[in-house]
């Protein structure tokens, strides 16, 4: 990390405490090395920056939109942290390849199934595509969940800091039957994926996964 990156780095964590009190203790059920695969709900702009930070010395690869790298500032954050750029409505195979070089040199690499950023801070639904890069590779998955930073504006206007809280769950690896990738399936694969991450939501945030009464476990194998 250069020194401009350093500068960054700093000061966001800095701001972080300053503004939020934030409950990560779950983050050590997640080992040190990888390979792994993080799936998080997408609610801010910030929980992104927090898990890079907060899983320090881990530095996951993170997969983000390629806008990120028009503006200066999130530019030298994204090419500090080495994050994928990735241009969405379209199937960007650069990056799908890059992101599976990065798990295979035993990298941590963070995806936000949701595709977009939950303007309500309940779940959407999963996108498909995201169950590929988990699908009968053997690579463990945890789904972690996040609530607060979506509610840091309304905290800071009542003279509070946000209370924020990370809860990471069960580690799983994903596999078909006879390893055939069946596209019909992706669907719900990805849906049994976000069900694990749902359950550790409050759960007015579970949005499309509230019913936990669909939630299966056909593809999943836990660890």
């Amino acid at each position: 990390m250069g020194a401009r990156g350093w500068l960054i780095h700093h000061s966001l964590l800095t701001a972080f405490r300053l503004f939020c009190r934030v409950k990560d203790r779950d983050f050590s059920q997640i080992p040190l090395k990888g390979p792994g695969i993080l799936i998080s709900n997408h609610n801010s702009n910030l929980e992104g920056p927090y898990l890079y930070l907060g899983l320090s010395p881990r530095s996951p690869i993170a997969l983000a939109k390629a806008e990120l790298w028009k503006l200066f500032f999130t530019r030298q954050l994204m090419k500090s942290w080495k994050s994928i750029p990735v241009r969405r409505g379209r199937l960007d195979r650069k990056a799908v390849e890059y992101a599976a070089a990065s798990l295979k040199r035993g990298r941590f690499l963070g995806l936000a199934p949701e595709g977009r950023r939950s303007r309500t801070g309940e779940l959407q639904r999963g996108q498909p595509g995201a169950a590929w890069f988990a699908l009968d590779k053997e690579i463990p998955v945890y789904p972690i969940a996040q609530w607060g930073f979506d509610e840091l504006g309304s905290s800071l206007r009542r003279g509070r800091r946000a209370r924020v809280t990370f809860r990471v769950g069960r580690p799983f690896v994903v596999r078909t039957p006879d390893a055939t990738h069946p596209v019909h399936d992706l669907q719900s694969i990805i849906d049994e994926m976000m069900f694990q991450i749902a359950l550790l939501l409050p759960e007015a945030r579970r949005g499309v996964y509230q019913d936990l009464t669909k939630l299966t476990t056909r593809f999943l194998h836990f660890l």
